[in-house]
């Protein structure tokens, strides 16, 4: 097949999977912001805020989950032109819930959003140095 077009095929699947972490990063911004305003009121009838963290941590698993598959999507149009990135792996990001609501439930919660977050910044720079030498 054709070098150009092989080419042509990567730089989109690595626009779609830029896209996707971009998105994954954005809710886990909001899950941050609700995960730290339940810390605030941890203990003290936080229930809203606790619902709009767990929303926004699920919505932030499926961008990372849909991140994940364009990823894999890209890592295989690069090896058509053979070059690859490192296999980024998010998934067991967010798979703990504070189902107490305590203190140090939230902190413990929080920390995996940060390491989240980071991982998928990561991911965002590697895409980017990748579509860059494309």
């Amino acid at each position: 097949m054709d070098e150009a077009k092989e080419i042509m095929e990567a730089k989109r699947a690595g626009e779609k999977a830029l896209q996707s972490l971009y998105e994954a990063k954005a809710e886990l911004k909001k899950a941050s912001n609700w995960g730290i305003a339940d810390i605030f009121f941890s203990g003290n009838g936080g229930l809203i805020s606790t619902f709009m963290k767990h929303s926004k941590m699920e919505r932030a698993r499926d961008c990372m989950n849909r991140a994940k598959y364009d990823l894999e999507v890209f890592n295989r149009e690069l090896r058509d032109v053979s070059t690859s990135i490192a296999d980024v792996d998010i998934s067991g990001f967010l798979t703990f819930f504070d189902y107490m609501d305590n203190f140090i439930a939230e902190i413990m919660v929080q920390k995996r959003i940060s390491d989240a977050a980071r991982e998928v910044e990561r991911a965002i720079w590697s895409v980017e140095d990748v579509l860059r030498r494309l």
